[in-house]
């Protein structure tokens, strides 16, 4: 069997938001997992202009500097064509937008340079809404700003992400929307209320919309009484289904792994005393540093388990290639230009 027939014969995975290191190394474990494509997180809030074209031009140099690893993807065709040829389809994302607070019209040159999926704002207010750790009504929806920068988004044909926006912004951008949207990486509401997972609701929404929602291992946003497994990971994307329907659940991994974070660091951002604590701060006492990832999902080449907890649990094959990419494909195709 040819190298290319053995590639195009195994399953096309896309990680819906990767936020591990960009090193020869963690490819090979993310190639060694079988993912075929990866929404990478290429500006790192809280970037403004200047730090994100400079972290965008490292994340593309890097990348090109391992053509027989990776290569940058900005169609669906790209993508497919990534994964018959054996190399890792990169994404370049972003998980929010203070670059072009300035004026909108930026996207246009971030679109020139490669970007394909972004948020508005992360878990921070900016001037185009609201955060995740806006609760208890402190999230006051989408702004003015904000429904120009839809419309942008919309017209240029770049994914528009909700993750880590608010409930309130969440729920205006959906409903101001008139192309599919994602919230790339958040579990369920019912089953973990971080403010960072979706109530039904907003699953039902961004469902109706033609959107999707991607299941996540990242730990916080599984359980907060003891360490999750990858038990964990398949009840919450049960939820996920059963709410908004097999068609529009995917998968991220969201797993922090070799992206350069020791343990001060993590401990000023992530740790339970960091500086989201609403997030982080409410969860149990095995939450600490070298004990902060779902148990079966500590490197990115364990994530054929996933699958095969999803076949324990009962999945089709049908339902779990669409989990697996089948569902990214088709709302990728849907928004992004031919």
């Amino acid at each position: 069997m040819s190298a290319q027939a053995s590639q195009s014969s195994r399953p096309l995975v896309i990680d819906g938001l990767n936020c591990a290191g960009l090193t020869r190394e963690q490819l090979i474990r993310t190639k060694e997992g079988g993912v075929s494509a990866l929404n990478l997180t290429a500006i790192r809030p809280p970037a403004g202009l200047h730090d994100a074209l400079l972290q965008l031009e490292q994340a593309r140099d890097t990348i090109e500097s391992m053509p027989d690893l990776a290569t940058i993807v900005t169609t669906v065709d790209e993508i497919k064509a990534a994964h018959e040829k054996g190399v890792i389809g990169i994404i370049l994302g972003a998980q929010n937008t203070l670059m072009a607070e300035p004026d909108v019209k930026l996207l246009a040159s971030f679109k020139s340079l490669g970007m394909r999926i972004i948020q508005p704002t992360y878990n921070e207010r900016n001037a185009f809404g609201y955060g995740a750790s806006f609760t208890n009504g402190g999230d006051k929806g989408i702004t003015e700003a904000g429904r120009q920068w839809l419309a942008t988004m919309e017209e240029l044909g770049i994914l528009v992400d909700l993750s880590h926006c608010g409930h309130k912004t969440s729920a205006d951008y959906i409903a101001a929307a008139k192309s599919p949207l994602v919230f790339s990486h958040a579990n369920a509401f019912a089953l973990c209320p971080s403010p960072r997972n979706k109530p039904d609701d907003l699953i039902r929404a961004v469902a109706k919309n033609g959107g999707l929602i991607g299941a996540v291992t990242w730990a916080p946003l599984l359980r907060w009484d003891v360490k999750p497994s990858l038990d964990d990971v398949i009840d919450h994307m049960q939820h996920l289904i059963k709410v908004g329907g097999i068609d529009h659940v995917a998968y991220a991994s969201d797993l922090p792994e070799a992206n350069g974070e020791d343990q001060a660091k993590w401990e000023t951002m992530w740790g339970p005393n960091g500086i989201y604590p609403n997030i982080t701060g409410v969860l149990g006492d095995w939450y600490q540093y070298g004990n902060h990832v779902t148990t079966g999902m500590q490197t990115m080449s364990q994530t054929p388990t996933v699958w095969d907890k999803m076949r324990a649990r009962g999945f089709h094959e049908s339902e779990i290639e669409k989990v697996m990419s089948g569902n990214w494909l088709r709302v990728l195709g849907d928004v992004w230009p031919k």
